[in-house]
This record gives C-alpha cells, structure tokens and sequence, in this order.
C-alpha cells in the first residue's frame, strides 16, 4: 500500500503561485486607475489601495486553490455582505470583469487557464451586484 497520496493541481499552481497572483493584483488596479471605462469603479475605492491589493491577493490566493490565509485572517469571505456598503450594479460588473480580464492577459501565460478563471468569476462579479439595471427600473 502506498502512503502517498494524490494532489490535484489547483489554478494556483498552474499559474504560477503567489508571485503571479501579486502581478495580477497589481495589473488589475492599474487597469482600474487607468481605463476610462473603469473610471466610476475606481471611484468607490480608497484613493490608497495597499490594504485593498493585500486582501485581494490573500483571497486570490485562496480562491485559485493556494494557502487559505485569507480565511484565518478574515474568516469567511462574505463577499455580497462585504461589497452591500458600495453601489455595484452592472456598470460596475463589466468594468470589473473588463480590469481582470486585461490584467488576467497581462499575467498569466496559458490562454485556457485565464479562459477558466474569467469564466470562474464572472457569476461571482455578478453576485456582487447590490443595484437594479436601469431597463429595470422603467
């Protein structure tokens, strides 16, 4: 019998770890500080980023299958109930999802690996979405 046992390979690995998940978190803020489409987005933000870039890039970490230091610093991620204080409606989403998707592209080699992860989070950013849709409200 073998002591040894199978480890599945997480989106962390593929990517290359946390020093690419750093490069990522740093590419996303800088679309968002520099795309116009993103400029509302950026606006709900702290003018200092540096606590926001560390959360991101511990739950990041976590949530592509790395160390779970995020959870034991911040307990559940919540993340509805943590993003309920800013207004996120699908302006919102799009220029979010648009900032990863750059940065995802700037980052990270394998075009089938930023496919799935994008596809990953695309029902999480629209999760996120605490405002109606203007059609909506007619």
């Amino acid at each position: 019998m073998s002591t040894e046992t199978a480890r599945t390979t997480t989106i962390h690995d593929l990517i290359g770890g946390q020093p690419v998940i750093d490069r990522l978190v740093e590419a996303f803020y800088h679309q968002m500080d520099t795309l116009p489409e993103a400029r509302e987005l950026r606006a709900i933000h702290a003018p200092d980023l540096g606590e926001t870039k560390r959360v991101l890039k511990l739950y990041l970490m976590q949530w592509m299958g790395g160390p779970t230091d995020y959870s034991a610093e911040r307990g559940h991620p919540r993340l509805r109930a943590r993003h309920l204080g800013f207004r996120i409606g699908t302006a919102e989403r799009d220029a979010w999802l648009l900032c990863m998707k750059r940065a995802l592209d700037e980052t990270v080699a394998r075009e089938d690996v930023r496919h799935a992860i994008l596809q990953a989070m695309a029902p999480l950013a629209d999760f996120m979405r605490n405002q109606p849709d203007p059609e909506d409200e007619a």
